[in-house]
């Protein structure tokens, strides 16, 4: 199976919908933050791993603890998407921090004080 055949898109697709409905209704770790978003899944086409991009709001310890928490589910997770998946393999997870939501939010706010500031020199010129 090739990384972006659709067959490969699917799994991605399914795992990413089990695993974020997992850390919402059954991980009960109080590491883990009530805003956890797993925001991508990339399933290796041997189905041997599986790096889950996770997305917590906080600031950086809370992101920290959440991983903390989530590498200590990490074998009910994958037992249970052995269960509720019908995969020839089921992966190993490998949890990472996505920071692209707080860099898209910082870049939105440097890109309002740049307009705001050049607006306010577009007005001292007339």
């Amino acid at each position: 199976m090739r990384k972006n055949s659709i067959k490969n898109t699917r799994i991605n697709a399914e795992v990413q919908k089990e695993l974020a409905n997992l850390i919402r209704s059954e991980i009960k770790d109080p590491r883990i933050g009530p805003m956890t978003c797993v925001t991508d899944v990339e399933v290796a086409p041997d189905l041997k791993t599986c790096k889950v991009w996770i997305s917590t709001l906080g600031d950086d310890s809370d992101r920290e603890e959440t991983l903390k928490g989530l590498k200590s589910a990490e074998g009910f997770l994958r037992k249970q998407l052995a269960h509720n998946l019908n995969l020839r393999n089921t992966p190993e997870l490998r949890f990472l921090a996505d920071t692209s939501i707080e860099y898209g939010m910082k870049m939105n706010k440097l890109i309002d004080d740049v307009s705001v500031s050049s607006a306010g020199t577009d007005e001292d010129a007339k």
